[in-house]
């Protein structure tokens, strides 16, 4: 097989992008991932928290938690639909964080100072939390 026409490795234009609420499959927000290649199901390494806003969660640094989401490659048109929709960066701001798999991949993350007040979402899955949360 000749190297150059492999299709498995990350193009230039494409920018790996970890989610973790909403915008993971069957949620509200998915449908901004159509046609976006999906990676697979991963997790962050430790050092992270996530909080509970209310509606959708947030991601922080500093925590202690592997986060569960999903990791998507993103042309630039959609990464800049991303970026509008998390308003990048004056609300979420659009961070490099590590996989627990060592990959470096980008993710939007919340400043501390604003995360913090919020409940932390111990399982480190807000689709976990959420199905929890929902009448049985």
């Amino acid at each position: 097989m000749d190297p150059r026409t492999d299709a498995s490795p990350q193009v230039p234009e494409e920018t790996l992008l970890f989610v973790y609420g909403t915008a993971m499959s069957g949620g509200a927000n998915h449908g901004l991932l159509d046609g976006c290649r999906f990676l697979g199901a991963t997790r962050t390494g430790p050092g992270y928290d996530l909080v509970d806003l209310g509606g959708f969660p947030a991601l922080l640094e500093g925590g202690e938690t592997p986060v569960s989401g999903e990791l998507y490659a993103l042309d630039p048109t959609v990464l800049r639909l991303f970026d509008e929709m998390e308003d990048h960066p004056e609300y979420f701001r659009r961070t490099p964080i590590r996989l627990e798999d060592g990959r470096e991949v980008v993710s939007y993350v919340l400043p501390e100072r604003q995360g913090r007040p919020y409940p932390r979402i111990v399982c480190g899955s807000w689709r976990e939390a959420h199905a929890r949360s929902r009448p049985a």
